[in-house]
Order: C-alpha cells, then sequence, then structure tokens
C-alpha cells in the first residue's frame, strides 16, 4: 500500500494501532494526523502526530495492509461482538455527498425549509453561508442541522461561535439540548479559568476543541489576534454577522470577523438583519465568505454572487406551509392612555420652549433637541428628566451669555412640568397596571401562573428603572418575580437573567428589558405576551423585540401590545400618530412583505430613528393639522418602493432547488437505542466496570461514566456534566422536550439527553464496539446454515480521500466466494441480507478454528475490491473535473473582473503617477494570492488521490470449527 492517509484507515504508530479521524495540512505544508487509540494501551485517546516526525526520529507512519488482516472466531453469544463491530465500522465512515443524512434527526420537528441551509452549503465547493432568515425562523436550529451534516462527513471536530454576550448561554443550550454539540463557554469569567489552568504562553483556543465566545470579550483584549492567528477550526458561526460588517470605521469586530473568516473552511453566518442599505457593508460579509464574490463593494448586483449560494433568505409569508401551527399568528393592540393634566401641561411647556444655543446648530438644532425631548418624554418622565439634566449640566459648564441663560431658564421650567408627573398622572403607566391587573380591560396576567410569564420592552434605562423601582409593589410581586435585563449588565448576570426566565421552577414572573434583548434571545418558552412601554421609533427593533416571544416554537398565540399615550394637545397628537403608523406598517409587513425594514431605505436601527425625527422635525408645519400621520405613511411607502430593488439585488435568493430527500443512513439495528442499548451490556457483560440501566418500555439508557469516557467528558461543558457523569439517555424526542419545557431550577439544560449517533457517549460506545477485536484485526463468522461448506464471504469498506483527506469516494462491498472464486458482489445492505445478519438471529456454536483458508483468499478479494473502487473512481472523478473545469473557469473570470475594477479605480484617482504604481502592485499581489489560494483550495478537495484506502471489516465462512 502506498502512504496515503485518510480517514478511516487503521495505522501503526509507535507499536500501537490507531484510527485515523482526520487528516490536516499544517501552515508548513506537512500532514497532520489526528488519530483514536485502537490497541489497549491507547484506547479511547486522542492524539496527534506528524507522519513527517515520526519518521525522522522513530518509525514511519505504518498503514495496515488490509490483504495481511488477521481473523479471529468470534465466541460471543449471537456474534454480538461482531455484528456490534461492522455497526461501529458503519457509524465511523464520514458521510459523503449533498444530501442530508442526519441534521432531520437531531431533537427537534425540523421542518423542510429548515434543511435547505444545509443543501444549499453542502451543494457549494465551500460551506459558507449566510442564513439570512426573518425574526423567529430558527436560525439557529438551521444552523446546527448544518453542523451536524459537516461533523457527520468528519469536517466538525473543532467549532468556534460568536455571538452576543446575552445570547451565549442561550446558544450553548440549544446545541447541546438539540444536537448534543457541545460548546464550552469562553465567557468573561469561562475564559480566565482556561488560561488559570494553561502555561501563559499557551493558545487557550486549543484548550477546547468546541467553544461559544463574545466577540465583545475577544476584542477587548489585543493579545487575542495572535491567539486567532495561531488557531485554525472547522466551523466558525457567528452569529447576529450584521453586527461585524464593516461600515467603513474598521471597526474592531468587523476586523476580528475578517480575520476569523480566513481561519476555518466551513462559515456560518446568522443575521435576520444582514443588510444596512449600503453595497459596501453587505459586500463585506459576502467577502468573508468568499474573498473571490465581489470586485466592487459600491457596485455589484446579486447576479454577481448569486451562483455561489452564499445567500438563503425566507421570510415567513414564504414558508407558512411549512410552519402550519408552529408558529401562531400575533395579536396585536394599541392601549390608549389618555393624557392626564400634568402631562397636558408638560407638553405644552415643551411646545412652547424655544432654545438658541446649541452647539451652533441654529434653528435645525433646536427642532432636533426639541424632538430629542419629546422622544424622551413619550418613554416616560423619568426619561424626560434624564434627558434635561444631562443638558443643563453641558450648559452650567460653559460660559455664561443671555442666549445661553435663556435656554437653561427654559429647561428648568420644563422641568419643574415634568416632575410633576408623578406615578399616578403618569397616565401610559397606569393602563400598564390596568392592563395587567384582574379588571375587564386586562389581559388576564397572573403572576401565579409561572406558564405565563411576561416582557416588557423599552428604549430608555431610566424608563426601565422606573418600571423595576415601581412595578413590584404595584402589582404585588414578590421578590425575585421581577428581573431587568440591560446592556450594562456583565455579561454572565446577562445569561443568569435568561436562564431564570426561562426556568419553570423560578420564580421570575416579569422582565423588564432595553432593546440588549432584542437581538436573538429564545424569550417564548414560558411568555406569549410581550408589552412595548414605549412605541420604537426604528422598524428594525420592532422585528427584533417581537422576534423575541413570536418565534418557531412558540404554541401560544403571540400578544403584542403598544402603549400611547393620546393627548388633547393637537400637535403631540398627531406626533403620536406618527408612531402608529410604525406599528401599522411592522404589522402590514409581518403580513404581506416579510421585511419591515422596506418601508425604510435606511437600514440601522439609529438611521431609522433619525428619519422618524426628521421627518417630524421637517413637518413640524403640519403638526396639529390631522394630516402629519397620513404623510408619514406616504412618505413610508415611497421609501418602501425606493429600498425594495437594492434589497432584492442583495440578498434576494430564488427558491431553494429540488433536493434528494432526507435519508436515514443504513444500520444493522433497529435504532440508535437499540445498538446503544446492546453495546453498553456487550461491555458490561464483557468485564468493563459500567453501571448502566435500560429501560426498553421507557426507551431509556441510565449508564455512569467510566474513567475512559470520563476523559472525553473534559471537552464537555459543565453544565451539560450531570452529578457523578451519570447520564439519562433516550432517542424520544418528546421526552427531551419535555425535559427541556420543565427546566429544572437549578438547571435550564435537560435532564434526559438526546440519544442519537452525535452525542459523546454514544460517539465512546461506538469507538468500544470499534476495538472488539485485536490490532489489524477482522472477525470470523461461521454460518453454516447461510452458507455452504466451500463458500466463504467477506465485508469490505473503502474509498479515495481527496488531498486534504476528506473521503470523496467511499463504498461498502461484498463478495461471495465459491471454491476460491468470487460469484456473487453485493453492496452492504444485499450481503446483509444474503446472510441475514439481523442482531439476535445469528446463532453461534462459540467454537474457533483454522482461519487459514480465509486469510488465503484475502489477497484476490482485496484487488477485486480495488479494481471497483476505482471504476467508481474515475466515474466520480469524471463528474468532478467537469465541476472542477466550470469553477477554474469562473475564477479566471472573476479574477480578470477584479483587476479590471482595480485598474479603473487607479484611471479616476488623482494620485500621483508613482502613489498609483504602488497601489497597483499592493492591489494586484492581493487578488493573485487570493485567487491563487483559492484555486488551490479547489484542487485540494475536489482532486482524487490515487490510492484506495481499504479495510477488511468482517469475513464470513460455511465450514465449521
Amino acid at each position: 500500500m502506498s502512504e496515503v492517509l485518510a480517514p478511516g484507515m487503521r495505522v501503526e504508530i509507535r507499536d500501537a494501532e490507531w484510527r485515523i479521524r482526520q487528516v490536516d495540512t499544517t501552515p508548513e505544508g506537512e500532514r497532520l494526523l489526528t488519530c483514536e487509540g485502537l490497541s489497549e494501551l491507547v484506547r479511547g485517546r486522542q492524539a496527534t502526530f506528524l507522519p513527517a516526525l515520526e519518521a525522522r526520529h522513530a518509525q514511519p507512519v505504518r498503514v495496515l495492509d488490509p490483504r495481511e488482516t488477521e481473523l479471529e472466531d468470534d465466541l460471543s453469544a449471537n456474534y454480538t461482538a461482531s455484528l456490534l463491530h461492522m455497526e461501529a465500522a458503519l457509524r465511523s465512515t464520514p458521510a459523503t455527498g449533498e444530501a442530508i443524512h442526519v441534521g432531520h434527526r437531531a431533537a427537534l420537528d425540523a421542518l423542510p425549509y429548515q434543511l435547505d441551509p444545509a443543501r444549499q452549503a453542502l451543494a457549494q465547493p465551500r460551506p459558507r453561508i449566510l442564513i439570512a432568515d426573518a425574526v423567529g425562523l430558527g436560525k439557529t436550529l438551521e444552523a446546527g442541522i448544518l453542523t451536524s451534516e459537516l461533523i457527520a462527513r468528519g469536517r466538525g471536530q473543532r467549532i468556534l461561535v460568536l455571538a452576543v454576550k446575552s445570547m451565549l448561554a442561550q446558544f450553548q443550550q440549544e446545541f447541546w439540548n438539540r444536537f448534543t454539540i457541545p460548546l464550552v463557554r469562553l465567557d468573561s469569567v469561562g475564559l480566565q479559568r482556561v488560561r488559570s489552568r494553561i502555561p501563559t504562553n499557551h493558545n487557550p483556543f486549543h484548550y477546547f476543541d468546541r467553544s461559544i465566545i463574545s466577540i465583545d470579550t475577544l476584542k477587548q483584549d489585543i493579545e487575542y489576534r495572535h491567539y486567532l492567528e495561531q488557531a485554525r477550526w472547522d466551523i466558525i458561526i457567528i452569529d447576529e454577522a450584521h453586527n461585524v460588517a464593516d461600515r467603513g470605521s474598521r471597526s474592531q469586530r468587523a476586523r476580528l470577523a475578517q480575520l476569523l473568516a480566513t481561519r476555518s473552511d466551513a462559515l456560518i453566518m446568522l443575521s435576520a438583519t444582514p443588510h444596512d442599505g449600503r453595497a459596501e457593508s453587505f459586500a463585506s460579509l459576502m467577502n468573508m465568505l468568499d474573498p473571490t464574490a465581489i470586485s466592487n463593494p459600491s457596485d455589484y448586483a446579486h447576479e454577481d454572487f448569486r451562483d455561489k449560494g452564499l445567500v438563503i433568505r425566507r421570510f415567513k409569508k414564504d414558508v407558512q406551509a411549512d410552519l402550519a401551527s408552529h408558529l401562531p399568528e400575533r395579536e396585536i393592540a394599541i392601549e390608549r392612555a389618555g393624557a392626564s393634566a400634568a402631562e397636558e401641561a408638560a407638553y405644552a411647556e415643551l411646545e412652547s420652549a424655544r432654545f438658541r444655543t446649541l452647539d451652533g446648530r441654529g434653528a435645525r438644532g433646536a427642532r432636533l433637541f426639541r424632538t430629542t425631548l419629546k422622544k424622551a418624554l413619550y418613554s416616560s418622565p423619568a426619561a424626560c428628566r434624564a434627558t434635561i439634566e444631562t443638558r443643563l449640566r453641558n450648559l452650567q459648564k460653559r460660559d455664561a451669555t443671555p442666549e445661553r441663560q435663556a435656554d437653561i431658564d427654559a429647561l428648568e421650567a420644563l422641568r419643574l412640568t415634568v416632575d410633576a408627573i408623578d406615578p399616578t398622572s403618569f397616565s401610559k403607566y397606569q393602563r400598564l397596571l390596568r392592563l395587567l391587573g384582574k379588571g375587564a380591560d386586562g389581559l388576564g396576567w397572573s403572576p401565579r401562573d409561572s406558564e405565563d410569564r411576561l416582557v416588557i420592552f423599552t428604549e430608555s434605562i431610566r424608563t426601565l428603572e422606573f418600571l423595576a423601582e415601581r412595578l413590584p409593589a404595584d402589582l404585588g410581586l414578590k421578590q425575585g418575580q421581577l428581573r431587568v435585563l440591560r446592556g450594562d449588565m456583565p455579561d454572565r448576570e446577562q445569561m443568569a437573567v435568561v436562564e431564570a426566565f426561562g426556568a419553570k421552577d423560578d420564580k421570575v414572573r416579569v422582565l423588564v428589558a432595553s432593546d440588549v434583548a432584542a437581538e436573538g434571545i429564545n424569550l417564548h418558552y414560558r411568555s406569549h405576551r410581550l408589552i412595548h412601554f414605549d412605541v420604537p421609533w426604528s422598524l428594525m427593533t420592532f422585528q427584533q423585540r417581537n422576534g423575541r416571544i413570536d418565534r418557531y416554537g412558540q404554541t401560544r398565540q403571540p400578544q403584542i401590545r403598544y402603549l400611547v399615550t393620546e393627548s388633547d394637545n393637537p400637535r403631540i397628537r398627531d406626533e403620536q400618530r406618527v408612531l402608529e403608523v410604525l406599528v401599522e406598517k411592522d404589522e402590514q409587513a409581518g403580513r404581506n412583505i416579510g421585511d419591515p425594514s422596506e418601508f425604510m431605505a435606511e437600514r440601522t436601527v439609529e438611521e431609522q430613528e433619525a428619519t422618524v425625527s426628521e421627518f417630524i422635525e421637517d413637518h413640524e408645519q403640519d403638526a396639529g393639522s390631522g394630516e402629519l400621520a397620513s404623510l408619514f405613511g406616504d412618505f413610508l411607502d415611497t421609501q418602501q418602493s425606493e429600498a425594495s430593488e437594492p434589497l432584492d439585488a442583495f440578498v434576494a435568493e430564488p427558491p431553494p432547488a429540488e433536493h434528494a430527500p432526507a435519508r436515514d443512513p443504513f444500520s444493522l439495528f433497529e435504532s440508535d437505542f437499540d445498538f446503544a442499548a446492546t453495546t453498553a451490556r456487550w461491555l458490561r457483560d464483557g468485564g468493563v466496570p459500567l453501571q448502566v440501566d435500560i429501560d426498553r418500555d421507557d426507551r431509556r439508557l441510565a449508564l455512569t461514566a467510566p474513567p475512559d469516557l470520563g476523559i472525553r467528558l473534559a471537552q464537555l461543558p459543565r453544565e451539560a456534566r450531570p452529578e457523578d457523569d451519570h447520564f439519562i439517555l433516550t432517542p424520544d424526542r418528546d421526552q427531551v422536550n419535555e425535559s427541556l419545557r420543565r427546566h429544572d431550577e437549578d438547571s435550564p439544560w435537560a435532564e434526559r439527553q438526546y440519544l442519537w449517533s452525535l452525542h459523546p457517549v454514544v460517539e465512546w460506545l461506538v469507538d468500544r464496539a470499534r476495538g472488539a477485536f485485536g490490532r489489524h484485526t477482522a472477525p470470523l463468522l461461521r454460518l453454516p446454515a447461510r452458507l455452504a461448506e466451500n463458500e466463504t464471504a467477506f465485508l469490505l469498506q473503502g474509498g479515495y480521500p481527496n488531498r486534504r483527506g476528506y473521503p470523496l469516494v467511499q463504498d461498502w462491498l461484498g463478495f461471495v466466494l465459491r471454491d476460491g472464486e468470487i460469484v456473487e458482489e453485493l453492496d452492504l445492505p444485499g450481503l446483509v441480507e444474503r446472510l441475514q445478519l439481523h442482531p439476535g438471529q445469528v446463532p453461534n456454536r462459540g467454537e474457533a478454528g483454522e482461519t487459514a483458508p480465509e486469510r488465503a483468499a484475502l489477497p484476490a478479494v482485496v484487488e477485486r475490491a480495488q479494481a471497483l473502487l476505482d471504476v467508481r473512481r474515475r466515474e466520480e472523478e469524471a463528474r468532478l473535473n467537469v465541476r472542477l473545469n466550470e469553477q477554474m473557469e469562473a475564477m479566471d473570470a472573476l479574477e480578470a473582473r477584479h483587476k479590471r475594477q482595480l485598474e479603473l479605480e487607479l484611471e479616476t484617482s488623482g494620485q500621483a503617477d508613482s502613489v498609483k504604481q504602488r497601489r497597483r502592485e499592493q492591489r494586484m499581489d492581493r487578488i493573485e494570492r487570493i485567487f491563487r489560494d483559492y484555486q488551490s483550495w479547489l484542487e485540494d478537495t475536489q482532486m482524487i488521490e490515487k490510492t484506495p484506502y481499504i479495510q477488511v471489516i468482517a469475513a464470513f465462512t460455511g465450514r465449521r470449527a
């Protein structure tokens, strides 16, 4: 055999047998093997080896020749050891192709549309994609499905997730509870804990293979950039990816994301709001996914990158047929509160106030500041008071002038009227109390019901503080029943609040949140009621806030309420009506369009808020006429027509093409549970000190981890490890979901964990079954009732990797020989049926005998297997060559486009020729390097090695011992 090294091969290194799990290339171009120990002294251990180093200092890595495979009689009852060994080999074989293999079987009711991102990514040369589905459709689940598929293909050993601080725990729990993918949370405390365990000069990102961290934590410490540059991952996931778009300021977040984009093959970005209306901003995300995608970030169309499959975007209306009862229609209402006399006095004072010294901005500045005051007062007197006091402090620090003193007098007069609004005359607050009370005009909410928790959003921190101070007493809440969530809280406190709100036995009933909670977090497990204490001035904020309870998995009708003060002052009433138009447009977008941001050409929250402010200021003369709201509605409709076309150019995607249906992998056992239970019982009966309890009626397997499994569990987050490492596993999704709904008081993690192929305990069982026989040894099954005395059968597994070590051609080959000649060639299911290899139904006399005749047949069988695999290699090579040639031609055209764009930029530049020449050389070098690297990657991943790896899995004979 040649020195081809690929996943699945058995090799001998340092006088021990290992199975190659992954083949990587170091920055120096040398192969790096990640191996799992098989022989006695290294069983269960994982290690990495450099073949070149082994050859220089020890002995070369020796690929174990399948022709020389030892055959060992299996003496176990019903050939259990052999069948488990075969099944383990099957489960250890990486999946290939574009079809969904495992993701649809995770602990969720996967809807058809949720499989499309994985299909689209797997169909591309590199699995890199922006999942831009609307809020609430399950982007985290879609990322989990794709990640599961990559793990099943041997391409997901190392995973890094970046999320906002408030999302760390939730994302971590979702990936574990639904997909059993362990992510160690490296929040501020977790990262410090890791660094305290390792030497100062060691890379903390090498300590855990799979971790989740906040990008804000990373950007706070410049040394992390060095660590990131020295680490690589198989998969990087960036949640809320719009936060890392380059908006021209080259923010630390954007620079870190651009660095990380080069540190993995697979890159998954998630964002419901991936665009801010700027071509350059969205182009920065596309070029992180694929640096060859867009040649001119300022001027491009969707057609420039559509064929690369980099984006998928759906709204609720697009997937309504799939959603059915999974996302009930929301109920929306505006709750109006008549302004009190004290509030009317404050409104009148504010309307009459005139400001003169506003940083030299003149009349425009005065109107802008008055709008700022109005916005604060529409939120709460506390918010308005804070705004007044901040401006007063600034004015009082400056030199006294008549104009400045006039502004101080106006602000102090306004403060007196605002101070007169106490809680009893704060009409919106009193309406909130009635809404939450027992009266006929209330919601019927009760703090006694742990399944009916309430979310109250406010933009202003001062308003949040007022509500947090007043509501407990006015609602009769007990201590701890109201919690707050705000952006200036430490990351661990934010996560603790979110966990408490979702825990069934926690006493929290009301969450008062600023808009830090509007991004990403799930609040729908215990809540279906959400109140906007102040109406946002941004449609994007509407979308984000409402998506916390109106999202996939919500089982009750979301009830959303907006609180608005209704004034007798015509100008104030008209401006409040403008805000109600925003509520109507958000509701209209949800029904008919999908993206409420289409009503505003501006895409960031700040820009949308500024648009509303500017409209109110520019139409000051129309306020009080009763026409302001109508004019604003017309304005938004115009904005929609202007915004929709460029938006379509950015992110529109054609409906996904028809894909092969998801398929369950072939198995000798009825289910994952059947395999796991049989393996655990076989290990225990074979003398392994394993505490295991199997309840087939309840479909439950309880297992306490032995020492070798405990070593592996060091890679699990502490929260996922049960007490004493006593795991309770079930393949029943309903049991897992019920465990999640209960959310025990001390832990938001499911008590009953999902038993499926990716669970670390199941992976350990697979590895133990894989080592059922000795080094370079396959079992021999004597089946006189199913094979004639002169018949022999063999099962082999083999394939061809690409240059990166990932299998591109893979097959199972069954042969039946009569008198030493091959008379039947079967696939795996065919051989299983031919020999009736059904667990528990293969009688074994338990006798050992001579194996030389079967061993003598191995060279011819291996040679035939090589010939069959070579035919399949040539077929796949022909298909891949057509695809590779098309990709190379496309790369040449793209490279030429990038170079033309550079020349156009230089032609229009007014710089000196020497400067332009230097720019040309630098940019040309960069363009050529990007395309050279990408073309090398295409060749490495789509060109097949010429020598197969082959392993003899089992032999069968009709001879008795």
